[in-house]
């Protein structure tokens, strides 16, 4: 169980992160006062919540009516996270955490960012979707396994939430090489976990032994 809920939260930590979503909120509400950016901070966070807590719940069960297996998603989920994990250790522009220049743009001519680009794609971009699906379908229908996967989820949030208020201080406390530093380290525990997940798809498959 504790293994679960430690996999559980630095997945979701790292596909959702935190730091990065509060550094990019600290520029984007800069001219704000303290209430207005709490209000968008609780806003975006509660409506990011809203959309990992459907696809965690329902994204397994919307695929297997797909056809689509367990094996084929923890093995898909995996590369999904490998590639984030690899943007995040690597530091790549434009990669799978970023916005792109036309999102950017218009991130900053927005009143309201709660939605976007805050709720999604930052904070429940395609990685968290992917990373809520594959850690339900790791729990395997056991209702104490996605018991322990909401809570990782809501503990992260919580902490999502926190830093989001304290943007403008974080910023400032952090410096670049800081920043950069954390997201690599949550960058490699990821990928380890996204390795995982594809060894325990391929094997769950049974392609290896019907190669035998």
């Amino acid at each position: 169980m504790l293994e679960t809920a430690l996999t559980s939260f630095t997945t979701f930590f790292a596909t959702i992160g935190p730091i990065e979503a509060a550094v990019l909120f600290a520029t984007l509400t800069s001219r704000m006062s303290r209430a207005e950016r709490t209000q968008i901070a609780l806003r975006a966070s509660l409506i990011a919540s809203l959309i990992l807590t459907f696809f965690t719940l329902m994204g397994g069960p919307i695929l297997r009516q797909l056809g689509v297996s367990i094996a084929a998603l923890q093995t898909a989920g995996g590369i999904v996270l490998l590639v984030i994990a690899l943007d995040m250790i690597f530091a790549r522009p434009g990669g799978a955490i970023k916005l792109t220049p036309p999102e950017d743009a218009e991130a900053h001519t927005r009143d309201d960012v709660a939605v976007f680009p805050m709720a999604t794609p930052l904070l429940a971009g395609p990685g968290a979707m992917s990373a809520g699906i594959l850690l339900a379908a790791n729990a395997h229908g056991e209702p104490a396994g996605l018991a322990i996967v909401m809570l990782a989820l809501a503990a992260v949030m919580l902490v999502t939430l926190a830093l989001l208020v304290l943007a403008q201080e974080l910023n400032a406390f952090l410096s670049l090489t800081a920043q950069r530093v954390l997201i690599r380290v949550f960058g490699i525990l990821l990928s380890a976990i996204a390795v995982q997940s594809i060894f325990d798809g391929i094997a769950a498959s049974g392609v290896m032994g019907a190669a035998r």
